[in-house]
């Protein structure tokens, strides 16, 4: 697999699949290695998807210094793959969490940024949360699931402060659309492919400065798609939407019947959805 150095030394790796334009692909987690994206739904047979592994997941070194972990100290990292791949200008996808690592990159290098493509994506780093009243009205779309009630019990304890390891994988299934075979497979990766170190530390003290994020991005010109799964808590579809309006030029995506991982749930619909927003074109296109 190819590699580059990041500006502290440590070793990052990246992993490349399709063909056509450059997608740089962020992996969320926080902190696991981009394996779990695999080929995003076939979004491979349009793109040539370029997916980073961050620093000490997947084919990545471990950093000497464990404080790099934090989500804004990885902004050289992302800056770094750009200028080793040779791009002026690119196109980002960002999953779940690494949405605060690519609006933290497209706030401090925002000449770098076509297109920024946020699939169910965090954003802290814009002030932005999600609440355990989020997950609770999600959760309540899912009632007439044969998993629901174990699942249900499970987030309370969640919720409550007092959840075990089974627990916590127990509930899986409300991130998924749908329960199935392939959904259960691809939690069941979670653990091995996951750094739980650098999760710790990727969104603490000091890794956000909303205010400041904010006016930057209200510069920005970049076209930016926001993409929700209708089932999914974080962020809700109307939380997306309030996100979509801190930036000059984004969309928001609804998937229908989607969780988490919308590529999962309906390949065919995911990736219609992101190719018909990355063909437009980036600033400058009506």
């Amino acid at each position: 697999m190819p590699t580059f150095a990041a500006p502290d030394g440590t070793e990052l790796a990246y992993h490349v699949v399709g063909e056509g334009e450059p997608l740089l692909c962020l992996p969320g987690g926080p902190m696991r290695a981009s394996a779990y994206l695999g080929d995003l739904g076939g979004l491979s047979k349009l793109r040539r998807l370029i997916m980073l592994d961050l620093r000490g997941t997947g084919g990545s070194g471990v950093p000497v210094d464990p404080a790099s972990y934090r989500c804004d100290r990885q902004v050289v990292d992302v800056e770094a793959f750009r200028d080793h791949l040779g791009l002026e200008r690119v196109d980002v996808l960002a999953h779940s969490a690494a949405g605060d690592l690519a609006i933290l990159h497209a706030a401090q290098h925002p000449r770098r940024i076509r297109t920024l493509t946020l699939i169910t994506a965090r954003a802290r780093a814009l002030g932005v949360d999600f609440t355990e009243e989020h997950r609770r009205e999600a959760a309540a779309l899912r009632t007439a699931e044969p998993w629901f009630e174990a699942a249900h019990d499970a987030y309370e304890r969640v919720w409550a402060g007092s959840a075990t390891d089974a627990d916590r994988d127990a509930i899986s299934p409300f991130f998924y659309g749908r329960w199935d075979t392939a959904a259960q497979a691809h939690a069941a990766a979670e653990v091995r492919q996951s750094n739980d170190e650098a999760a710790d530390r990727y969104a603490s003290s000091g890794a956000f400065d909303p205010a400041a994020t904010r006016a930057a991005i209200a510069a920005s010109d970049a076209r930016v798609l926001l993409l929700a799964g209708e089932r999914d808590s974080g962020p809700l579809p109307r939380v997306a939407a309030d996100i979509a309006e801190l930036f000059p030029r984004a969309e928001v995506a609804v998937q229908p019947a989607a969780g988490h991982f919308p590529w999962l749930d309906d390949p065919r619909q995911f990736t219609g959805t992101v190719e018909a927003f990355l063909a437009r074109g980036g600033p400058g296109t009506p």
